[in-house]
């Protein structure tokens, strides 16, 4: 039995029971079957249907954001996740054609010769909790518009979201052998990937999570997608517009309780700002109300399970100990459970745990620095890659500074934003593969060679 215990307040909020690995093997059967149907009707039936489907979630955004307080929780007041959902299906529908249009590498009067983009088969999706429809849709959308079929394996924290995410699809008219919702354990999940079920599996989590599904997909030649952990720096010079800057960078750290792919978690400040960076900083931080996420006074909600709390609070409380500063005061919500005071911390070095270890949580150091070289070999003191978000209003700077950082994406005075336009992509520890842009629908295709000679009699 899989169970979702709600942060509010330590309950049971949902529970549903996981499928054995002979009744998921069954499932992947009848989906896979279904998939060359699927993917000889035209594409642009395939847009219509998965665009029809997204507009099909967005009515249900009123029980929708209730339900994410409730699993995650992410306060009420900030509406849900449908703006970003509705945002990169459409970008994908949109580039669908070009990026699947066959590229044509030359014809005479002997020979035709192009290449294909065809579907994989069955992809198995398997989403994170953090922002649970936005990292669903991201492969979702341009499989299914690909001509895959898509099972769809949410976190057990969101337990309710794939149902939600089936139930608008099947209602707009995509066939439920084409996208499904599934409830499975970590070894039925491994099974189905070692007795290769699926052709494809995109995941994202943990370091540890990816690693896991490797192992379970080694020897298959399944391909496997993976966006993994994080620890994004920020590195403000010191020509940046500091207030766009420090509310940014800080919001891109707290948001979400800092449980967020590509938060901030490693702020990096050049030693002319400093100082009016951190004090800037900490007036924002103590503006936040920590409470309850149906309220809609409250601002930042609880961590999603007491573990993850438990972890940012050590992160904490080791690096005060080895002589960290903490500049915010404990909120009279923190309970040294799920609702945990949000921090900002000052005099960190790359010894401590908080500025190496992914966070995941509302915590942020702040480092001195004197130059890009040095702001440079501090980003990349990373085992992580995905973002780095760098504050100048040099454009050439911010490229030179980019081309020197291991990052999957580089940002210029904004962060924690994912583009449907650009490869969201990672490196090191963060894992391999890319979502969205025409690289996302390549990744969910192989290509298929045609050589074809005329008979010339």
């Amino acid at each position: 039995m899989l169970r979702c215990i709600s942060p509010i307040d330590g309950s049971v909020f949902a529970e549903r029971p996981a499928l054995t690995a002979e009744e998921a093997k069954a499932r992947t059967t009848q989906m896979r079957a279904a998939q060359k149907d699927w993917a000889a009707r035209p594409m642009q039936e395939r847009i219509d249907l998965v665009l029809a489907g997204v507009a099909a979630l967005g009515k249900m955004n009123d029980a929708i954001v209730p339900d994410l307080a409730k699993m995650m929780g992410r306060p009420i007041r900030y509406g849900g996740e449908f703006g970003g959902v509705n945002e990169r299906a459409s970008h994908m529908a949109k580039i669908a054609q070009e990026s699947l249009a066959d590229i044509q590498v030359g014809e005479d009067e002997t020979f035709t010769r192009y290449i294909k983009r065809v579907p994989h088969g069955l992809v198995l999706v398997i989403a994170p909790w953090n922002y649970p429809y936005m990292t669903a849709i991201n492969t979702v959308a341009p499989a299914l518009i690909a001509g895959n079929t898509v099972l769809l394996k949410h976190a057990t924290q969101t337990l309710l979201v794939g149902e939600h995410m089936a139930a608008a699809f099947h209602s707009a008219g995509v066939p439920k052998d084409v996208f499904d919702n599934i409830f499975l354990d970590h070894d039925t999940t491994s099974e189905l990937l070692s007795s290769r079920s699926v052709d494809f599996v995109n995941f994202t989590g943990s370091v540890g999570g990816g690693r896991t599904i490797e192992r379970a997909a080694a020897g298959t030649f399944i391909g496997v997608a993976t966006e993994l952990g994080g620890k994004d720096p920020g590195y403000v010079m010191e020509d940046a517009d500091l207030d766009a800057a420090v509310a940014t960078l800080i919001d891109g750290a707290m948001f979400n309780s800092g449980q967020c792919c590509c938060g901030i978690e490693r702020i990096y400040v050049h030693e002319a700002l400093y100082d009016s960076f951190v004090e800037k900083a900490v007036e924002i931080v103590n503006g936040y109300v920590l409470g309850n996420p149906l309220d809609k006074e409250t601002t930042l909600g609880p961590m999603a399970h007491v573990r993850f709390a438990e972890e940012v609070r050590a992160q904490i409380d080791e690096a005060v100990a080895a002589g960290a500063k903490a500049h915010i005061a404990k909120s009279p919500a923190d309970d040294g459970g799920a609702y945990l005071s949000p921090q900002i911390l000052t005099d960190v070095t790359h010894d401590m745990r908080v500025m190496r270890d992914e966070s995941f949580g509302p915590v942020v150091g702040i480092m001195k620095v004197s130059s890009d070289e040095e702001a440079i070999a501090l980003m990349n003191d990373s085992e992580f890659g995905l973002t780095a978000s760098l504050w100048t209003k040099d454009v050439e700077r911010a490229q030179r500074v980019g081309d020197r950082i291991e990052t999957g994406t580089v940002f210029m005075n904004r962060a924690d934003y994912l583009d449907p336009g650009l490869c969201w992509t990672g490196c090191k520890n963060t894992g391999r593969g890319g979502g969205l842009s025409v690289i996302g629908f390549h990744n969910l295709t192989r290509p298929k060679s045609y050589h074809l000679k005329r008979r010339t009699s």
